[in-house]
């Protein structure tokens, strides 16, 4: 860095503090793209400014400091991750640079009472915004911290550029009608430890002449990134066996744009942020009719798994570690082990193989466990502790409808006769049982509510509860109820849906059935359950008709809790509807 004398003023500070003057340097470290290209050096808050404080002698000031009760962790990896980066001794003292979200310290103006000590760093920051605005000294401005985009690879795999280097030094762009540029059959595509990238082997491929002027040229060897390919695949989606163009604008504008995505936060903040600045690049020069390629993106959660380490940080293999009262010890040297959750990874040794999983448990009980898990957009651990559970929500729904036990044909006595029949009673014509019929609609509607919004572990609870709600019912399920019933597991469970379907008498695969409807006027309870508090503690519960009015609802409220009231003066009364009634008293 050089400085060069000069120095600005921060109208934060009065002219006579020395704070006042800021000193300007030229560093090489700024990036002149970002923002305006200069910037205000923090380096008690930033690593590089740190770095360049220490180099040059300059005064480092701490503006946000840890909350309180957090120290510098002794684990450089773990101070890290707690927001301290740098330290150095300087004259017998040790300076430190901290880019955690603190609280604001030395920070209140000399010009007037304004200060943000002791405010959150986030709120600081706005707070400060606002009184330079107020006095309009400065504005709040967004920068974005995008770069040039590189956009080649010194690598074979990938789409050659369609570019041809002239003798003379110049360049030219091979012709539409010379497009696609193809790459060569190469068995030898390592790399040959000179600057040429592995396509520069390819002699014969380099040396050709431009198809425009017949003069030499050689071919650019750099090859595109998989952004090139990547970028734009939905497009190709649309019309994927066009050999004449990319897709047809016909497909494009009937299957354009796409209605749901679902990816990871890491792939959304890289992949999708290109693959939306390309589809801005191809609806700008005309080529698609849809200015954004996606209208909704969910960002799904990860499966984790449960990973084991010893006191020393080594990672072991799951099957190594084994439970004892709550705690881990390694199965072959008896050692403790510190159980964590982490995402699964060769190597943590942590990876669950869904193989082993579908030949123990089926695949639909794999499958719907891993919607069951939790909310989609949250990580979870997986716990095969949790599988049984749900394969036996599976064996539930399928002895609703098929009486014999589930066994290969012919064996254990069974036919072939015997496992395509189902209850004989769901063949019975009798009247539906209206609270089951009840118990169904709510399900319907539940399920489908949750499917439209991705909710599918609360899908699968309602399904369970309709499920025991039939069971306990017995023999009052109907034909017309199993099925929708079925209908709904389907999307959930398929194999044993479409098995289901078939022994209720379908030939026909079930996909193109339509989805069960409900009765918005089922969904209405007849009777309420109420919780009854006293000064908001619980004393009991009372059902009550849905329609009963606050008076109905206070006497047999009253009723119900009379022992705990007695000798108290009841001075308020509050009834919430549907939920609960609460007497205060002194």
């Amino acid at each position: 860095g050089v400085f060069t004398g000069a120095f600005a003023v921060n109208p934060v500070f009065a002219d006579d503090d020395p704070r006042a003057r800021v000193p300007i340097w030229v560093a090489d470290y700024v990036l002149m793209s970002y923002g305006t290209g200069a910037i205000m050096s923090v380096p008690g808050s930033d690593d590089r400014d740190f770095d360049f404080a220490i180099a040059h002698d300059l005064p480092i000031w701490r503006v946000v400091a840890p909350v309180a009760g957090l120290e510098r962790p002794d684990d450089p990896k773990e101070a890290e991750k707690c927001g301290f980066r740098r330290q150095a001794e300087r004259g017998g003292e040790t300076l430190e640079c901290f880019v955690g979200d603190g609280r604001a310290v030395n920070c209140r103006s000399s010009v007037d009472d304004f200060s943000i000590d002791g405010q959150p760093k986030g709120k600081a920051i706005s707070n400060t915004i606002a009184w330079l605005e107020k006095r309009g000294i400065g504005t709040g401005k967004t920068n974005y911290k995008l770069r040039d985009w590189l956009f080649s690879r010194q690598r074979y795999w990938g789409e050659p550029f369609p570019v041809l280097h002239l003798a003379d030094g110049s360049h030219t762009i091979v012709p539409d009608d010379a497009l696609p540029v193809m790459p060569p059959e190469m068995t030898d595509y390592a790399p040959s430890g000179s600057m040429e990238p592995p396509l520069g082997k390819a002699t014969d491929w380099v040396a050709t002449t431009d198809p425009t002027t017949g003069a030499p040229a050689r071919r650019e060897t750099n090859t595109m990134p998989q952004w090139a390919g990547s970028c734009w695949y939905y497009l190709r989606f649309c019309d994927p066996h066009n050999e004449s163009a990319a897709f047809a604008a016909e497909a494009e504008q009937y299957w354009m744009p796409v209605d749901l995505y679902v990816g990871g936060a890491e792939h959304a903040v890289l992949h999708l942020l290109y693959a939306r600045f390309w589809h801005k690049v191809l609806f700008d020069a005309g080529l698609v009719r849809t200015e954004e390629p996606f209208q909704k993106l969910f960002n799904q959660g990860m499966v984790q798994s449960f990973a084991y380490k010893t006191t020393r940080g080594a990672t072991i293999a799951i099957d190594l570690a084994e439970e004892r009262d709550g705690q881990f010890f390694h199965t072959e040297t008896g050692e403790e082990l510190e159980r964590i959750v982490a995402k699964m990874s060769k190597s943590l040794k942590n990876v669950q193989s869904p193989d082993t999983i579908v030949d123990e448990w089926g695949a639909d009980t794999m499958r719907l466990y891993e919607m069951f898990m939790g909310p989609l957009e949250t990580s979870t651990p997986w716990n095969p502790d949790d599988l049984p559970g749900v394969h036996r929500f599976l064996h539930r729904s399928w002895r609703l409808v098929v009486p014999n036990p589930v066994v290969p044909d012919g064996e254990d006595g069974g036919s072939d006769e015997d496992t395509i029949t189902c209850h004989d009673w769901l063949n019975a014509d009798r009247n539906v049982e209206p609270t089951l019929e009840k118990a169904l609609h709510k399900a319907i509607a539940k399920v489908t509510d949750d499917l439209a919004g991705m909710r599918f572990n609360t899908a699968v609870s309602a399904m369970m509860v309709f499920v025991n709600e039939a069971t306990k019912a017995g023999e009052t399920l109907t034909r017309s109820q199993a099925e929708r019933f079925v209908l709904m597991l389907a999307p959930f469970a398929p194999h044993i849906g479409e098995e289901l379907w078939a022994r209720l008498g379908h030939d026909k695969t079930l996909t193109y059935e339509p989805w069960p409807s409900f009765d918005k006027g089922l969904l209405l309870d007849d009777e309420v359950e109420l919780a009854v508090q006293i000064q908001g503690k619980v004393r009991t519960r009372i059902v009550v008709p849905a329609d009963a009015d606050k008076a109905v609802i206070l006497v047999r409220a009253r009723s119900a809790v009379s022992e705990f009231l007695d000798g108290a003066q009841v001075v308020k009364e509050i009834v919430v509807p549907g939920r609960l009634v609460n007497f205060v008293t002194r």
